[in-house]
């Protein structure tokens, strides 16, 4: 099973930027679809963009305009670079991958926006 692993949080200002990455196992491209989630405490895990095998993307609102997720199938890795960055943008943010209805998780990485 291919296994995914998130880095690139830490704590920024409000404005600023950080490039999250998750690198896999295995080959990327054995997920129909790639994508990052967050989750800020007490609240649900929320969609925050994907990529599809095909290289299609796909953004939440919150975030459209701002992050730009990106893959490197070379490197087995997706990016997902985050600008302008808000506070409310804080949380534990998750890589998935998606293939034959069961999703694969890492383990999460926090990402802190001050104000």
């Amino acid at each position: 099973q291919v296994q995914l692993v998130e880095s690139g949080g830490g704590l920024v200002q409000a404005g600023g930027s950080l490039n999250l990455s998750c690198a896999a196992s295995g080959s990327i491209l054995s997920f129909n679809v790639m994508g990052w989630y967050r989750q800020a405490p007490g609240k649900q895990r929320e969609f925050v963009a994907r990529i599809t095998s095909g290289g299609t993307t796909n953004y939440g609102d919150p975030v459209k305009g701002r992050f730009t997720i990106s893959r490197d199938t070379a490197r087995n890795t997706v990016y997902l670079q985050m600008n302008s960055l808000k506070p409310e943008d804080t949380g534990t943010y998750y890589c998935n991958g998606f293939f034959s209805f069961r999703n694969t998780w890492g383990q999460g990485t926090q990402v802190t926006v001050s104000s």
